[in-house]
Formats: C-alpha cells, sequence, structure tokens
C-alpha cells in the first residue's frame, strides 16, 4: 500500500447503520461516507452537499455516478480521501434498464434520438445468448463520446458537444455476470457485475447492435461497490436528519 494511504479497514463507515462517527473530529481523521445519489445530481452535487455539513471541507468522491443515473456513491473525507483509489479498484454492481429501438449520441436518455430500427425480431433468448456469449468476460469496449476521459488533454464530452469527432481506442474492461431482471420489450432490465472502468452505457450501446437494432440506457442503479450496499446508504435527507445540529448548532 502507497505511503500515507490509510486501509479501509481502519476507517469509520458512515451509514444508515453508523449515522455519525463516535466523535466529529474523525471526519478529519478520515471517513468513508455511504450515500444514495439522487436523479439529476451530479456527483460533485452530492461531494458539495457533503463538504458543506461537516467540519472538514476535503471530500472527494470515488467513482463517478451520471446524474441520470443514481445509487450508490462512496465519498472520502479528510485524510481518507488518499485510500479513494483503494474503492475505485473494487468490482462494482449496476442494475441498468435499456431500450431497444433507438439510439442516442450519449448512449443514454441524457441526449435526443439520433437513429432508429426495428426491434420486434429481438427474442428473450437471444438477448441471453448475445450477453453471454459478447459481454461477459474479459472484453474489449469502447467509451462513449460523452464521457470524461482525456483523448490528447481534453475530455471527450467538451469534445462531442462541439461536434467534433475524436477517435477512441476500445479498453480492455471485465464483465464477471449479467442476469437478466426483466423483459417488457423494447425494454429489459439486466443486473451487471463489472470491474473498474465499465461504461454501462456502452454496454447498452452496442447491445443493440449486436442484436441487429438500436439501444440506449434509459436508467441506471449503481447496488454495489466491493462490499458496500446503497442499502447501507443515506440519502441526502437522511443525512441531513442524522447530522442535524451535531457539528455547528
Amino acid at each position: 500500500m502507497p505511503k500515507n494511504v490509510i486501509s479501509l479497514e481502519e476507517l469509520p463507515v458512515v451509514s444508515k447503520k453508523n449515522p455519525l462517527p463516535h466523535r466529529s473530529e474523525q471526519y478529519a481523521e478520515g471517513a468513508v461516507i455511504l450515500m444514495d445519489k439522487p436523479l439529476h445530481w451530479t456527483s460533485f452535487d452530492v461531494v458539495a452537499f457533503i463538504r458543506n455539513r461537516i467540519p472538514p471541507k476535503k471530500v472527494g468522491h470515488a467513482g463517478t455516478l451520471d446524474p441520470l443515473a443514481t445509487g450508490l456513491l462512496i465519498l472520502c473525507s479528510g485524510k481518507a480521501t488518499k485510500s479513494i483509489s483503494q474503492i475505485q479498484e473494487m468490482e462494482k454492481v449496476y442494475e441498468a434498464n435499456i431500450r431497444f429501438g433507438t439510439s442516442t449520441p450519449s448512449y443514454d436518455a441524457a441526449t435526443e434520438t439520433d437513429e432508429t430500427a426495428g426491434w420486434e425480431h429481438i427474442k428473450p433468448e437471444k438477448i441471453e445468448q448475445v450477453l453471454n456469449d459478447q459481454f461477459t468476460g474479459t472484453i474489449q469496449q469502447v467509451p462513449p463520446m460523452f464521457s470524461a476521459i482525456k483523448v490528447e488533454g481534453q475530455r471527450l464530452y467538451k469534445a462531442a458537444r462541439r461536434g467534433e469527432k475524436v477517435e477512441i481506442k476500445p479498453r480492455q474492461i471485465t464483465i464477471y455476470s449479467i442476469e437478466i431482471l426483466d423483459v417488457s420489450l423494447p425494454d429489459i432490465t439486466i443486473r451487471v457485475h463489472c470491474g473498474k472502468g465499465t461504461y454501462i452505457r456502452s454496454l447498452a450501446h452496442d447491445l443493440g447492435l449486436a442484436l441487429g437494432s438500436r439501444a440506449h440506457l434509459s436508467g441506471l442503479r449503481r447496488t454495489e461497490i466491493g462490499r458496500f450496499n446503497v442499502n447501507e446508504a443515506c440519502t441526502p435527507v437522511e443525512f441531513n436528519r442524522f447530522n442535524e445540529g451535531s457539528f455547528y448548532g
């Protein structure tokens, strides 16, 4: 472990079961905060929310969630921010809603439809086969153009907004398993257990093409990061209630 990095096992975890560390000073000493990110909030919105409500202003998150995604966002405060990389390396679980028949430039509902295609030929058994054969294991994936990845020093989403075309090289990712939770075509819901760097938006887009259609991600919720579960996480309302008057009142 790098110098000055605190083991996660040594850090207090702020959750529904443990609303507050034993002393407020522990936020500065280092704490892990489990938050359930609301829809339309950015990950930085959550960071700003927490930063304005605990003594130390040093707060960072360990893995971005898009504004249209909800679910588990892990924050670290104080000295624990040096341990963020440990969390980023952990496996993750998502529940994803995918809609066939339309694609978008961002691969989700954040942008308008750019292509349409028939979906009536898609059968549940074919979806399962393609997911198992083409999207499970160690695979190559091209990240979305609308992403924060840097190419030649610039964020891809900035180039996308300017209408520029940038060559994006595929990256190796690992998807451990995909479980189909519901099929109500043209919509399906799946659970994805994956490793670092996986874009569920790209999975949705690529699945549409693999099935001879188009598709985009219509909803996403992150439910697990390593041993941490969204059921343990606090919503902003709950965090406010747990901490009301604790530090400044």
